[in-house]
């Protein structure tokens, strides 16, 4: 069975440039990933300063992405966190929302991401409320796809500690109330979800009276407890047994845009080859295709290093790989020398800003 793949910028941190985002959806087209959510946590215009307008250079970014997007036959969207606008979505509210919209318009975005997450939603009646938003918001874009992210997009009990104990029957309210027509955003069993299960979706996609859109946290190695790390490795907890179950199936890349290509291509492996997948050949498979055999063998005798001991345990290591990988000319290289250097290194104090 066939799942539609696509990348979804949602992380912290440094973001990527215009270019490199333009060659991201040029190098995975060809390998299923068919959209490209745009919806940096970098971007303040889609979240605390949602109600400005963005600025001319941003905006000229934009247009272009979305003008590339169309040019390879990728969907484009943005998703846009209008921050608690459901506690008080009064005249002003709209009239600011209605102005976003009519932006995204102008660009020609096919996909409308609402995302609610990692926002205040205790209150008893937060499924209501946010309904009437993303209800409100349909009935004036011209996307042709809506999705909106729950304030509760996964069972794991972090997001109840950090932003209010959830509604009774939250996700269930949501699925009664919700448009079937819109799509929801699901991160699993947990915000970093280890795998994914059809029992799992089956039972999430009973609450939500249709099947999950999955926000897959890996590779996103954002974050203080994250960023000391290199995701490289293939997916695994993937299986293609789960592709009945969900609705599409959105990445979150890692903070390093070349070197996430890798184990994306290994997620596209994974649906087209099911129970024959072998997550160690599909790494060996991805990194040829994005660095070349040698670059790639090099990579794989490091993994262990760069995914598991991590930057703030290398010790001496850190300058062999420094030496190593400084003397590759390739932007993976550099990306990297960039990482070991501490240019990726994501504190609490930036999430706190963004």
């Amino acid at each position: 069975m066939t799942v539609e793949l696509g990348i979804i910028e949602g992380y912290y941190g440094r973001p990527w440039s215009w270019a490199v985002r333009a060659e991201t959806v040029s190098f995975l087209a060809p390998y299923g990933y068919g959209f490209y959510l745009y919806a940096p946590k970098a971007d303040p215009f889609l979240r605390r300063r949602w109600q400005e307008d963005h600025p001319r250079d941003m905006a000229d970014g934009l247009a272009a992405l979305a003008a590339h997007c169309r040019g390879a036959g990728v969907r484009f969207g943005v998703g846009l966190s209008p921050y608690e606008i459901y506690r008080d979505f009064n005249a002003d509210a709209k009239e600011a929302l209605a102005r976003k919209l009519a932006f995204f318009d102008a660009l020609g975005v096919d996909d409308l991401a609402i995302l609610f997450d990692d926002m205040e939603g205790s209150q008893p009646d937060l499924a209501e409320a946010q309904v009437a938003v993303v209800d409100w918001a349909a009935s004036r874009t011209r996307a042709s796809r809506i999705v909106m992210c729950p304030s509760y997009y996964t069972d794991d009990p972090v997001l109840d500690r950090l932003f209010g104990r959830r509604p009774e029957g939250y996700l269930r309210k949501l699925g009664e109330l919700l448009d079937p027509a819109i799509g929801i955003f699901w991160t699993g069993e947990e915000v970093c979800s280890r795998e994914y299960s059809p029992g799992h979706l089956a039972r999430v996609g009973e609450e939500l009276r249709r099947k999950p859109f999955l926000w897959d946290n890996y590779p996103v190695n954002d974050g203080p407890r994250m960023s000391p790390f290199l995701h490289l490795r293939a997916f695994t907890g993937r299986p293609a047994s789960i592709a009945p179950w969900i609705a599409a199936h959105g990445v979150n890349p890692a903070l390093q845009p070349v070197l996430t290509r890798i184990p994306a291509l290994t997620l596209a492996e994974s649906y087209r080859l099911g129970a024959d997948y072998q997550y160690g050949k599909a790494f060996e498979t991805a990194a040829s295709a994005v660095l070349g055999a040698d670059f790639a063998a090099r990579l794989r005798r490091d993994l262990i290093l760069l995914q598991d001991v991590g930057l703030d345990q290398l010790g001496e290591s850190a300058a062999h790989l420094r030496g190593k990988y400084g003397a590759i000319d390739h932007p993976a290289a550099h990306e990297i020398v960039a990482w070991l250097d501490g240019a990726w290194r994501i504190t609490e104090d930036v999430m706190r800003a963004q």
